[in-house]
């Protein structure tokens, strides 16, 4: 998938469309230090309490999730970022549909 946009300008919300009922997920860059995966969720669509060994900064590009972490749960809207802590249980949960980048940097 990187390869298509190497050098050429994209609109990062059209590297992954939402489906009916499901979470899509886009690779756009995997390296041993890192990744970056864009995410479309589908409304009442999420991923369940669990948790990384590596800090992950997430930016909402459009949409709205509720997001756990460490069991309190905040709504991030498009336009909003958080990072969730290493180690600390999270969950995400779609609101309305929305679109997300993770980017986790490895040690």
């Amino acid at each position: 998938m990187m390869e298509t946009i190497y050098g050429e300008a994209e609109e990062l919300g059209n590297l992954a469309q939402y489906q009916k009922g499901v979470v899509v997920s886009r690779e756009i860059i995997q390296k041993k230090t890192g990744t970056l995966t864009l995410f479309a969720f589908d409304k009442d669509q999420g991923l369940s309490e669990h948790t990384a060994p590596f800090d992950a900064f997430v930016y909402i590009l459009d949409g709205k999730a509720e997001i756990t972490l460490s069991g309190k749960p905040q709504i991030v809207k498009g336009g909003e970022a958080i990072i969730m802590p290493a180690n600390e249980p999270h969950a995400l949960k779609a609101i309305e549909a929305f679109k997300m980048l993770l980017v986790m940097i490895r040690e």
